[in-house]
């Protein structure tokens, strides 16, 4: 499909309707009535091709093909935003398909903007606010897959609703057909039915005929009561080409009929330095070797093998400046943080008992198992790119601005992600932005430009360091009186909003500036402060002389939600029978992306201080789930990715550059120290909150609070490694 043959909203129009106006979209209340569906934007020959709206063709086969404008990266998305478009739809899950949807501005993914008001977009405004939503998104290039939102948004707010439309438009035409009252008409598992006259069609046989129908604008919605696809797990459609090996990640992709370059790179050790110089003398004489590469802040051999190129790169001594952080290390970061704080956060006078603790939590990676890889083919004006990432649109102008060609002469072509956890986010695009200049000093050939672990592991953009200074008030009766906190390393509303009904609450960020990089990870701050203000109020509840779990539950009577999931976890574990000598349960809650986690670890110590994390229960309060067994994964997955960020993972820094290189020094947990998860859903009347990255913030505090209650020792440091468990 190309952009430039679908129907489009003009410039003029769009501006008459809408402004943007101090970072935010004001739509007038033309645009609320004339703006176009956002689902309704389709080809030119949209009729021939069986497409009834903007992600859904159907053929005469009777096969649905839905776009899905997100990419697959090992979270079953396309699956789950297929099951709500074919609930609606009333299609049989046999006959559906997936396809990513390209790198085009029709694919603009501005549905966020709902997922962020929730249910505060009056339904008056929801047509324009959509519409809006994605011309903005359009302007910008914007089709990310992050933030845990698309379910919550492009699937609720746009497949459920261009489902529910394209099924009105196959019953319409099937009415037209047999010159019947629509009413009269049923449609289910991809058939349409008049029962009175017993004449049926297939949704193949109707397509065509549909696609002329007028997409409507409100289709009426399913009642939740009668999903026969969402709330159940059939198999995801990404599984099948995984286990077969056919399917195909960025490192795969080959140039079909042109035979292909590989690129290995060194860049600046630390980030803002530039090449200073670099013998090419012993790469050039090498087999193989086509070109060495030299760009402002690194250094790239171009070969006929990507082993051809590692080990021409391995024969250069390149000099690099250091930007002027030659005496930047994590003692010097740290000691900047613990600067800023100052002193504890003052409390209430009257308290009849203070507690005080600082929380530190280190630099992470993102450490994906698919590495970063970038294939470019340049050719004068024009380029094309293959690459994995979790914004195809936002690659494209990347591309284009490292090119200095204009973004509709890039054609991007986005392959499955081995992870992303924020990596390929946009502004993350380091490898796209290398990848497509050594291309350029290779034109016309392609070339494939890969990462190895190190450059991974060395060159993220990575998940802040922090420390936060808590302080608490409780008074003679243990009841709490006050809980504050001053922190370094960013944070918002929701991940430091603690929802315990103490009277006097604050947390205040005090700015401490550093050379590393930052991204996006996986829960993004919530995972910093989650171990820092859970941790914390599992000291104010032995303070109090409370069992952790009541001093908790106590502090929730207005937060039913957090009080479900609080006491759902609780029970699942057995919270508060015995355990042997040396083993201990923790419990922690949090609320991120909609979703509320409550989270026990069950753990041991031996004598000698070696932990093993057995069990971990998860109470889960995302609204409403779509995929059973998906979801069940996705806690699972954030578990286990939280648990080597709290036990093993830290970035360190000595000057000015990353310390550690690979896995061997920047450890995952092993599958023979995984814990058992027990997984449970509250369906709540709550809208759908997200699930890729919610079960992420609570596992450190509930493993540290799990250690406090079974050998008395107190962690405030992650990762758990650098305490010592030993009793003494």
């Amino acid at each position: 499909m190309k952009s430039g043959k679908l129907k489009k909203w003009s410039r003029r129009a769009f501006i008459g309707a809408g402004t943007v106006a101090g970072g935010g979209f004001l739509l007038g209340v033309a645009g609320f009535t004339f703006a176009p569906s956002r689902y309704s934007l389709v080809s030119a020959d949209a009729a021939e091709k069986g497409q009834l709206t903007t992600w859904i063709t159907i053929t005469p086969d009777n096969f649905i093909t839905i776009l899905i404008p997100h990419c697959e990266m090992g979270q079953g998305t396309p699956t789950a935003l297929a099951m709500m478009a074919a609930e609606e739809l009333e299609a049989d899950w046999s006959l559906v398909r997936v396809q990513e949807a390209p790198a085009l501005d029709a694919y603009a993914n501005g549905y966020i903007v709902r997922a962020a008001g929730g249910n505060y977009v009056p339904a008056v405004m929801a047509r324009g606010v959509d519409y809006g939503a994605y011309k903005l998104a359009e302007w910008f290039g914007f089709q990310v897959t992050g933030g845990s939102t698309a379910v919550r948004s492009t699937g609720e707010y746009g497949m459920r609703v261009a489902g529910a439309a394209a099924k009105e438009m196959l019953v319409a035409a099937a009415a037209k057909q047999w010159g019947v009252s629509a009413s009269e008409c049923t449609a289910k598992s991809s058939r349409v039915t008049h029962a009175t006259s017993g004449r049926s069609a297939t949704f193949g046989e109707l397509a065509r005929a549909a696609a002329t129908q007028p997409v409507p604008t409100s289709p009426a919605l399913k009642n939740p009561d009668s999903f026969t696809i969402r709330r159940t797990s059939p198999t995801r459609l990404d599984i099948p080409s995984k286990v077969d090996g056919s399917a195909k990640y960025a490192i795969d992709f080959t140039t079909p009929g042109m035979s292909m370059l590989y690129a290995a790179i060194e860049m600046a050790p630390a980030h803002g330095g530039t090449l200073v110089s670099v013998d090419t003398t012993p790469a050039d004489a090498m087999p193989g070797v086509k070109k060495v590469v030299k760009l402002e802040e690194a250094v790239a051999v171009v070969a006929d093998s990507f082993w051809r190129a590692r080990r021409a790169l391995a024969s250069l001594k390149p000099e690099f400046s250091d930007a002027g952080h030659g005496d930047v290390s994590t003692a010097s970061i740290f000691a900047a943080f613990d600067k800023a704080l100052g002193a504890p956060p003052d409390v209430p006078k009257n308290a009849a008992k203070v507690v005080t603790a600082d929380y530190r939590a280190p630099f992470l990676a993102h450490a994906t198992m698919s590495p970063m890889v970038c294939t470019a083919k340049v050719e004068g004006d024009r380029a094309e790119v293959w690459t994995g990432v979790q914004d195809p649109l936002n690659a494209r102008s990347v591309a284009a601005k490292a090119l200095g060609i204009p973004a509709a002469n890039v054609h991007v072509t986005n392959f499955l992600l081995g992870g992303g956890f924020g990596r390929g986010l946009p502004f993350n695009f380091d490898y796209v932005d290398l990848g497509v200049r050594v291309a350029k000093a290779m034109s016309p050939a392609p070339v494939k430009t890969i990462w190895s672990r190190e450059n991974d592991i060395q060159h993220d953009y990575y998940r802040g360091a922090a420390l936060s200074r808590h302080a608490g008030a409780l008074d003679a009766d243990g009841r709490p009186l006050a809980a504050h906190s001053n922190y370094t390393g960013g944070g918002n509303g929701e991940a430091v909003f603690m929802p315990y009904a103490i009277a006097a609450k604050n947390a205040k960020e005090k700015k401490a500036v550093h050379p590393i990089r930052l991204g996006q990870w996986r829960s993004v701050l919530n995972s910093q402060h989650g171990f820092f203000k859970e941790s914390f109020i599992d000291e104010m509840a032995h303070a109090a002389g409370t069992d952790p779990f009541e001093f908790r539950r106590g502090l929730l009577g207005d937060q039913p939600r957090f009080k479900a999931a609080l006491e759902k976890a609780a029970a699942m574990s057995n919270w508060g029978t015995p355990l042997p000598p040396g083993e201990g349960r923790g419990i922690a809650i949090c609320e991120s992306f909609g979703t509320i986690a409550a989270e026990v670890a069950h753990v041991a110590v031996s004598p000698e201080g070696r932990l093993k994390v057995l069990h971990v229960y998860a109470a889960v309060d995302c609204g409403d789930v779509i995929n059973m067994d998906s979801a069940t994964a996705q806690v699972e997955g954030g578990i286990i990715f939280a648990l080597s960020a709290a036990l093993l993972s830290e970035i360190t820094i000595k000057a000015g550059r990353v310390v550690e290189k690979n896995f061997r020094d920047y450890p995952m947990i092993h599958i023979a120290d995984a814990p058992k998860v027990t997984t449970a859903f509250i369906r709540s009347d709550a809208p759908l909150g997200g699930l890729g990255e919610p079960c992420v913030p609570p596992l450190a505090p509930a493993v540290v609070n799990a250690i406090h209650a079974a050998v008395g020792i107190r962690v405030r440091e992650l990762p758990i490694k650098n305490t010592s468990l030993k009793k003494t």
